[in-house]
């Protein structure tokens, strides 16, 4: 019943706002609705458009009409809200909070695979052709460290440049101009793949090694194992591939609309379900340059540090990327109500509240950025916001009230009945004193209109009733077209 006295007042008010703006569309210049001395203008306004507010009167863009004056008082009274009871907020759950600076950061979460970092392997290769007479490393995934001996090599090739380096050498000792022979031979060894430890003590001891040694050159585990013990192998076949763990990639994929927070150097964290109770801390290694036609992702992939290599390839994990954090005014996201064309708060201002319309940014952590809208310190509803809502939209609150009801159908025509007032068969204008038209929820007006046939205005003079059909659409300028008109008996 409350809600029902409420709407006949709203319906009151505004049809109070037309009587008040209503003016002759030919005036020689607007006049202004005289306000009293102790009234002040606050700005003047359409009310078939009340969003658009204008610093001076006049007629108004949308409607052959004059503006109307909001007052101070007006405004100050809450014009548009709701008064509501300290014992009726109690009852609803009204709770407030202020918009208020805070430190925002945007997160978002993936789910990604643990694989090894690639810059992170290495292999090790036989130089020349030979066979494995011993495989120290016999199983993929052992675990080795840097100049660990894997298998040991015979390579006749190998063998006689170490003969040749011997001779060579006893022959510098014995001609000093020889020396540079002998340095060549050295480096021959070299390049065949001998270590430098086996050179050494090949000149210390004076004889040639039918086996070398193939080292493994970094620490981590054989990923892959490319000989046996007694197997031939050629010159650059890859005997050994060796990955380091101490630090693995997860790679994730994110939408596309959030690829902002996929930032080279960008921070990140990871959960994995195998290390229950532990954030591995890690940065944004690289972002690849292309989107996943498909998916609409970007992928990109999490540097992590891997002390003890808990972390094994394949293994799946949670990512969470963060943005750094700035300041910026927000609200309790609770607090916004999506109206899904605008977002909305409800303001409280000593037991009143009004909506208004807000710009939202970045959402994080329950709180909303407002862009536009609201000030510092302004009280919000964060709860029995949606009850005030339904109160205020009665009242008129959101413009509902005042907003000119759209067309059933785009070529829909209305009919409707009034009195002329001036009449300018040249132009093929006229201006009607209107009766209410109710399928445009427009109340009685003075207004004027364009005629399509100007024809129809034959015969036609100030003071008849006529009766008109208008197309659903607005003309360009904003003004409806009479489609027919003709006189009443």
């Amino acid at each position: 019943m409350k809600y029902f006295f409420l709407f006949l007042l709203a319906a009151g008010l505004a049809l109070g706002a037309y009587f008040v703006g209503k003016r002759s569309a030919h005036d020689a210049a607007p006049v202004a609705t005289p306000a009293s001395p102790e009234r002040r203008i606050l700005y003047w306004h359409d009310p078939m458009h009340p969003q658009q507010k204008f610093d001076k009167p006049g007629k108004s863009p949308f409607m052959d009409m004059q503006l109307v004056p909001v007052y101070a008082d007006e405004e100050k009274s809450g014009e548009g809200g709701v008064a509501v009871s300290a014992q009726v907020q109690q009852s609803l759950g009204v709770r407030l909070a202020p918009a208020e600076s805070a430190d925002l950061g945007q997160q978002t979460r993936a789910a990604g695979y643990v694989q090894a970092d690639e810059r992170r392997i290495a292999r090790a290769e036989v130089r020349t052709s030979g066979w494995v007479e011993r495989l120290h490393v016999r199983a993929v995934n052992d675990l080795v460290h840097k100049g660990q001996v894997l298998a040991e090599i015979y390579a006749p090739e190998l063998l006689a440049a170490q003969e040749e380096y011997l001779l060579t050498r006893r022959m510098a000792q014995a001609k000093p101009a020889d020396a540079a022979l002998a340095q060549s031979a050295r480096r021959r060894l070299e390049l065949l793949g001998m270590p430098e430890a086996n050179i050494a003590r090949l000149d210390a001891g004076g004889a040639a090694e039918r086996r070398v040694p193939l080292l493994a050159p970094i620490s981590g585990v054989v990923s892959e194992l490319g000989v046996r013990e007694g197997a031939m192998v050629q010159a650059g076949a890859a005997a050994f591939t060796v990955t380091d763990l101490s630090s693995v990639w997860v790679s994730i994929e994110v939408p596309e609309a959030q690829g902002a927070l996929l930032r080279q150097g960008a921070r990140a964290s990871a959960i994995v379900r195998t290390l229950p109770g532990r954030t591995l801390e890690g940065h944004v290694d690289y972002v690849y340059p292309e989107v996943n036609a498909q998916t609409r992702t970007l992928r990109a992939r999490i540097a992590l540090p891997n002390p003890g290599q808990l972390l094994k390839p394949g293994m799946f994990a949670e990512v969470i990327l963060s943005s750094a954090t700035r300041k910026a005014l927000t609200v309790p996201t609770e607090a916004v109500i999506q109206t899904g064309t605008r977002s909305v708060v409800i303001v409280a201002e000593s037991g009143r509240f009004r909506p208004v319309q807000v710009k939202i940014g970045a959402e994080a952590r329950g709180r909303s950025e407002v862009l536009d809208g609201v000030q510092a310190g302004e009280q919000v509803v964060v709860s029995g916001q949606f009850l005030i809502d339904s109160e205020a939209g009665l009242r008129g609150a959101l413009d509902r009230l005042l907003v000119r009801a759209p067309a059933s159908a785009p070529n829909a025509m209305h009919r409707g009945t009034g009195k002329v007032s001036a009449v300018d068969a040249a132009k093929g204008e006229v201006e009607l004193d209107h009766d209410p038209i109710a399928t445009l929820k427009w109340p009685r007006m003075t207004m004027g209109f364009h005629v399509r046939d100007k024809a129809q205005l034959g015969g036609v003079k100030p003071g008849d009733r006529v009766e008109f059909e208008l197309r659903g659409e607005p003309g360009k300028e904003g003004d409806y077209v009479i489609e027919h008109l003709r006189r009443m008996p």
